[in-house]
């Protein structure tokens, strides 16, 4: 199911980038195909650069999507873009071919409508995997019955010892691997694998309609280590994408930054920053800086996570938080290496040392550096208690074993929703 929605969204932006190249050529030559040189120039070379470029970035940005629901999504549209647009150049430039600026401009962004339009076509009629599960836990079991891209057909107890029925050919089998199969179980499921049925772990299933990683199938933690090996050789590409973006919107963030901290300082008693120690990489401490939004005193009895209606917020403090305003120091921390764009939300010392202590594999987020957003913010928002911050682990360990160039793209895009909205926010 996976290749072949990538197969067709690669074949439909293929489809795109010639209908946008007639009509840029339409624009810039008046010709929708150039079959002759213009100018006593070749244009075609031009067309195979841009055709080879966008095969090259449909290849490597499907290898860097991981394992969840394949959906036509716009962070990989983007990237696409931005590594055809590059590698066209650099073809061009190492080639010393004719080009022309208003052909690939018009070709570039003829693509992005197109491609745009295709994607959201798409996602209005998502695919559903049927599913039957064999395994005994019914939260897990409910959790993927309620994603949107799952159909459980049955659920089966793995020690079920009755009857079973030929399932159908379209049905693929979850088997949880923990769980102690009877030996009627054991015996269908052989069959059919002889039979060449779908049989895959429970626990993987999980992970691809949910975006989690449920927490009872991890059993010795490098479960969640071992993958970042793979992706280790993009991590300083990861640095140098956080330094680049943070860089060029800067003067964004710095004038608006001055605005929010000029309106602390006036509205409210006490110093416009900020400051306190959070768990980074490596488990490692580091101080983050925030617009203060709480009173200068707010923390005298110790740490406690904040509320809705929070009677500690100053006044103006509740929009600050909600519209993400309040976070905007945060972006120094990026350019100091403290924090990334997306990663786990670094977390307090004292709440570190408890959830230590009490929650299974919960040192592994710091794997991988905090980030100002991240995959359990723009999913699950935010944790105002141990059970919550368990959840919100589940997302957390997803996005440390499956994280890469294109994910952290998702992540940004929905990060601006999560911003209009203000979802997650206390």
């Amino acid at each position: 199911m996976r290749r072949r929605v990538l197969f067709w969204v690669g074949v439909m932006d293929l489809a795109a980038l010639a209908f946008a190249s007639i009509g840029a050529s339409l624009l810039v030559y008046g010709t929708p195909l150039p079959w002759e040189s213009l100018h006593g120039a070749d244009v075609y070379p031009m067309l195979i650069f841009l055709v080879i470029s966008m095969l090259v970035a449909s290849s490597l940005t499907a290898q860097m999507s991981g394992p969840g629901v394949p959906r036509p999504t716009y962070g990989r549209m983007f990237a696409i873009a931005l590594i055809t647009g590059a590698l066209t150049s650099l073809l061009i430039v190492f080639n010393r071919e004719y080009f022309s600026r208003a052909f690939l401009a018009g070709t570039g962004g003829g693509w992005l409508v197109l491609a745009t339009l295709h994607r959201s076509i798409q996602r209005l009629r998502p695919w559903t995997e049927k599913i039957g599960l064999i395994t005994a836990e019914k939260e897990l079991a409910e959790d993927v019955a309620a994603s949107p891209h799952a159909l459980v057909v049955w659920v089966l107890d793995p020690k079920f010892d009755g009857a079973l029925e030929l399932p159908e050919r379209d049905v693929a089998m979850a088997v949880d691997l923990r769980a102690v199969l009877s030996e009627r179980v054991a015996r269908f499921l052989s069959s059919c694998d002889v039979a060449g049925y779908k049989i895959r772990p429970f626990s993987s299933v999980y992970e691809e309609h949910t975006g989690r990683v449920p927490l009872v199938h991890l059993g010795e933690g490098w479960e969640i280590s071992a993958p970042l090996l793979e992706v280790a050789p993009w991590l300083p590409g990861k640095r140098v994408f956080d330094l680049v973006v943070t860089i060029l919107l800067s003067p964004i963030w710095v004038v608006v930054g001055l605005l929010v901290a000029g309106y602390v300082k006036v509205a409210t008693k006490g110093p416009a920053l900020f400051r306190q120690p959070r768990v980074g990489h490596d488990g490692g401490t580091f101080t983050m800086y925030k617009f203060r939004t709480m009173d200068e005193d707010a923390e005298k009895d110790g740490p406690r996570f904040a509320t809705e209606d929070d009677h500690r917020l100053v006044h103006g403090g509740k929009f600050l938080r909600k519209s993400r305003l309040d976070e905007i120091p945060q972006l120094w921390n990026v350019l100091k290496g403290d924090l990334s764009l997306v990663g786990p939300r670094a977390e307090q010392v004292p709440f570190v040392e408890e959830f230590r202590r009490e929650i299974p594999f919960y040192d592994h987020r710091h794997l991988v550096r905090p980030g100002v957003t991240g995959w359990a913010q723009v999913n699950y928002g935010y944790a105002d208690d141990q059970a919550d911050t368990i959840e919100k682990l589940t997302y957390d360990l997803y996005y440390v074993k499956h994280m890469s160039p294109v994910m952290d793209l998702r992540v940004l895009w929905r990060s601006v929703w999560t911003v209009l909205t203000g979802f997650g926010a206390r």
